[in-house]
């Protein structure tokens, strides 16, 4: 006995008259309606929530540019100063002593470059990015910012909340519940359109909103229709929500590890390389970096940029990040992740200026390229506006079928029983009408999910528990009304 099939304890076989055998027609659209309601009514909230947040987080790389214009913006020049200049104005901004976690150079004219620096009072993956004139060196700007997409306080707020409600990390769980249930209401819901089709006559009424309805029925036709142009959508950001989430998550990276899909990484350990001979090129590439602990040399920026430049960094979009401890290499990365991707990436021996090691997109597998490209369409940055704009749509359409949901179950209430002030859940039964192998197909993909998603199982156990708590209220409510009459 299930959530979705927990029936109501009949009376013993004596007492009922004989009935022939129940068909097996219908139990499945049955069970379907029943997992669709209570994955709507339990988890609604939650995933209205993150896709609201979701549409917000859409917008706001254009809010960003204009809120941050002074930082992230300079005066076009006729020529730039080198790297070295710009980070040692840096330097002197934060004071002398603190090196570089990381560079960003200007990626075009009219940007500025992007300085950053750790600092103990920041939290996970955040650093305190300084930003300068690329043409005269000129501070523009000092804030925090966060992750590999260099997210200012304002988006990160927006991601943040969007991520955990800025909860920490149990606040992630809720966006976990939202993306584990959303592709499976989904997929229910999709399976509840797939057998009302097959039965009416109008089929034209499902694949838009029926325009003559009223009600009710007019809330259901919006929601269902609305609900099959976003199916693929809604998919999508289920599956790739996952990714991020941390119980289903972890599996999601232990199954890619398991399959070797991960995405490939350069090399950074210097001790096979330790005795390796000086760059013959050395001499074209200017100053080597100071050891790794000291004050890392600005001219080594430059330096390691060009050689980068020379190997396979060719997009404006860099990153160049010194060792961040003894026996490490410098990595100059690639960080463009819109159409087309580049996150090229090569290691260098700050000492004797060699290669140590190169990664090119164009090699990675097929999981590695679509892991990364579902991801940076999921951020919205894979294909610039056209990408966000789709996104906000399919995450307001998301959020306005929570919406109808709920307002389908408001509309559905008994309004001369007050007692009851809203609307009956779908009738019990589905199991006991079923072949023997759809409840065993049913449980045993219950059970996966449950297992490769295990904050979707223990919630699942939940809605049983309250549900049979409930069958058993009404069942004894019912043979004492029995016995009373």
């Amino acid at each position: 006995m299930t959530l979705l099939d927990a029936t109501i304890p009949e009376p013993q076989p004596s007492q009922l008259p004989a009935r022939p055998a129940a068909s097996h027609k219908g139990w499945l659209g049955q069970l379907l309606l029943r997992l669709h309601f209570y994955a709507g009514i339990f988890i609604g909230p939650f995933i209205l929530v993150a896709a609201l947040s979701g549409a917000l987080y859409s917008l706001t790389p254009q809010i960003e540019q204009a809120v941050y214009a002074k930082q992230l913006q300079a005066p076009v020049a006729a020529s730039y100063l080198p790297l070295a200049d710009q980070i040692g104005a840096a330097n002197a901004h934060v004071g002398e002593g603190n090196t570089p976690v990381a560079v960003r150079p200007a990626p075009n004219p009219g940007d500025t470059t992007r300085v950053m620096y750790a600092d103990p009072n920041l939290g996970e993956s955040e650093t305190r990015a300084v930003f300068v004139d690329p043409a005269t060196a000129e501070i523009r700007g000092d804030l925090t910012a966060y992750g590999t997409s260099g997210s200012l306080p304002l988006r990160t707020w927006v991601d943040q909340l969007h991520r955990n409600l800025h909860l920490g990390e149990a606040g992630r769980l809720y966006s976990e519940l939202a993306a584990s249930w959303l592709g499976i209401t989904a997929l229910a819901g999709i399976g509840l359109w797939v057998l009302r089709i097959r039965k009416t006559k109008l089929k034209k009424d499902l694949l838009r909103p029926n325009p003559n309805a009223k009600g009710y029925r007019k809330l259901a036709s919006w929601h269902g229709a609305l609900g099959l142009w976003i199916l693929l959508g809604a998919l999508f950001l289920s599956a790739t929500g996952i990714t991020w989430s941390t119980h289903g998550g972890a599996n999601v990276s232990e199954l890619r590890s398991a399959l070797n899909w991960g995405t490939p990484s350069v090399a950074t350990d210097l001790s096979g390389s330790a005795d390796a001979s000086v760059d013959e090129h050395a001499h074209h590439h200017g100053a080597a970096a100071s050891p790794a602990g000291a004050a890392v040399n600005p001219a080594a920026f430059d330096t390691m940029l060009s050689i980068g430049r020379e190997m396979n960094i060719n997009t404006g979009l860099v990153e160049i990040k010194p060792p961040p401890a003894e026996g490490k290499a410098w990595v100059v990365q690639e960080i463009q992740r819109s159409f087309p991707t580049e996150v090229d990436a090569v290691s260098i021996n700050g000492q004797t200026l060699q290669v140590i090691d190169r990664v090119d997109f164009k090699e990675f597998s097929l999981a590695a390229k679509l892991t990364r490209w579902g991801i940076d369409i999921h951020m919205g940055s894979m294909f610039g506006l056209p990408n966000q704009v789709l996104l906000f749509v399919i995450a307001s359409a998301i959020a306005a079928l929570v919406v109808l949901g709920y307002a389908m179950w408001w509309k559905r209430r008994p309004t001369r029983i007050p007692a009851r002030p809203v609307g009956k859940p779908p009738a019990r039964g589905a199991f006991a009408r079923a072949p023997w192998w759809g409840p065993a197909l049913v449980l045993l993909a219950a059970a996966g999910l449950g297992i490769f998603l295990p904050l979707l199982g223990i919630s699942l156990a939940g809605f049983l528990a309250v549900d049979l708590m409930v069958g058993t209220f009404q069942a004894r409510r019912a043979r004492r009304a029995t016995c009373c009459n």
